[in-house]
């Protein structure tokens, strides 16, 4: 497998300064933007069918890995909480949390465990699992997602390596074709890179299409701390196109909902964003062309 390959230009890596090195694990990891930009066009077509399926009220995200992979996985579905109030997530880690701080020895290949532990999360139809894996073969992953797949749940798959069992598995395939890595088989490097890289390009594409993120904004983020509710009335301001004092009050009428504010800065009532809103599906620049079009 090329992510296991010994690269000859990096054999005496370790003779070098400590500059060189660097520089050079620099121009290595652009090798890791390459790779997802190659596969724009499939991130594009699994995010939009993604959205499609998770366009009701009772699809989940669930993300499948083992590794480095599973911890990449889990740092992406972790963030969909406080960015767009998407609670809607699962995860499948081989060895279970433990292993997101060690190693459990053996827990990548235990594909009975993948399967016991994904039947138990009962997919449907309704829900898209996200298989991660450098090396395309590792077993507790590819378990997960053919369980999954043969319960109809929409499968994606992103590997390092072509021609690997999770690739023909799903029904979309990422080929993020990173070749060996500076340090040979440490996929922590470029090929977890282009994981990272690409697991943000679709999650945040079906975030876009559900109409959780809106005028660039995070107009669905929570407001947990001071900071947040200060970006909030910013946004708030920027989307209404209104003062901040005018931003921060018409927040504290929605409740904290940031595209309700909105609304309510331009002048609508409580029950009539919420209105808007509902008719909208949830949408809050369709609401707002819905609110000037009744205002003509």
């Amino acid at each position: 497998m090329p992510t296991e390959d010994i690269s000859a230009r990096f054999a005496d890596l370790d003779l070098w300064t400590t500059g060189d090195a660097v520089h050079a694990m620099v121009e290595d990891q652009l090798a890791a933007v390459a790779a997802v930009q190659s596969q724009a066009a499939r991130i594009v077509e699994a995010a939009e069918q993604a959205a499609i399926r998770l366009s009701g009220a009772e699809g989940r995200l669930i993300y499948v890995g083992a590794g480095t992979s599973g911890r990449i996985a889990v740092q992406d579905g972790v963030e969909l909480g406080p960015t767009f109030d998407w609670d809607r997530v699962a995860y499948l880690l081989a060895g279970g949390w433990d292993a997101l701080r060690s190693s459990v020895e053996g827990a990548e290949d235990d594909a009975e465990a993948a399967d016991a532990a994904m039947r138990n999360l009962a997919p449907t139809s309704h829900d898209v699992v996200i298989g991660v894996a450098a090396s395309g073969r590792t077993a507790y992953t590819l378990a997960a997602v053919r369980t999954a797949a043969a319960a109809g749940a929409l499968t994606v798959g992103l590997a390092n390596n072509a021609g690997t069992p999770l690739l023909e598995a799903v029904d979309h395939p990422i080929l993020l074709d990173t070749g060996a890595e500076v340090i040979g088989g440490s996929t922590r490097m470029k090929a977890g890179t282009a994981q990272k890289i690409a697991l943000n390009l679709f999650s945040t594409a079906v975030m876009l299409r559900l109409g959780r993120a809106d005028m660039g904004l995070m107009i669905d983020m929570r407001l947990s701390n001071r900071k947040l509710r200060d970006r909030a009335v910013r946004i708030v301001a920027r989307a209404a196109g209104v003062e901040d004092p005018v931003a921060a009050d018409a927040l504290e009428k929605a409740g904290s909902n940031i595209k309700l504010a909105v609304l309510i800065a331009h002048g609508r009532s409580r029950d009539e964003g919420s209105a808007l809103l509902r008719a909208a599906g949830g949408k809050l620049r369709a609401a707002i062309e819905q609110a000037k079009s009744q205002q003509r």
